[in-house]
């Protein structure tokens, strides 16, 4: 039987396999790069914002099976909410994956996005779980600049 660290694994991997929203996005009104210097992810994230609400986000992506599962799932839980209800869903992804390694994880406040909270064991792996939230924040305020984790 699969334990719940398994399962969030699996869900990982099907991510990065079949990533959610992958193609560049020809009608997006904001657009930002993002560079993780530290491992060389790469990644745009394009997004469709009408009357402050997150009509369509989509990404493109090189890098670990990490940073392109994070931005798969992301850009799921994106879809049709508000600019302000993305910033406080950036703020619980956050903290939780820079959270204590055993502390626990709050579903109700971060969705699906519950199966990256094991990155925080790894701290060089937050970095990859994080770029496509920095590179969102970009992308909001439209940030010329490419968005870095540093």
């Amino acid at each position: 039987m699969l334990d719940l660290q398994d399962l969030y694994q699996e869900v990982i991997v099907d991510h990065n396999k079949h990533p959610r929203n992958f193609h560049r996005m020809e009608d997006a009104n904001r657009t930002a790069e993002g560079f993780n210097p530290l491992c060389g992810d790469r990644l745009n994230v394009y997004m469709k914002v009408v009357d402050g609400v997150i009509q369509d986000v989509s990404f493109e992506a090189s890098g670990c099976a990490i940073s392109v599962a994070s931005a798969s799932m992301m850009t799921q839980q994106l879809k049709g909410k508000t600019e302000q209800e993305a910033d406080t869903l950036f703020h619980h992804f956050q903290d939780m994956v820079t959270a204590d390694a055993d502390a626990p994880v709050d579903a109700g406040q971060v969705g699906k996005l519950a199966a990256l909270a094991g990155v925080r064991r790894f701290p060089m792996r937050v970095k990859c779980a994080t770029l496509c939230w920095h590179t969102l924040k970009a992308a909001q305020a439209q940030k010329p600049q490419a968005a870095t984790t540093e």
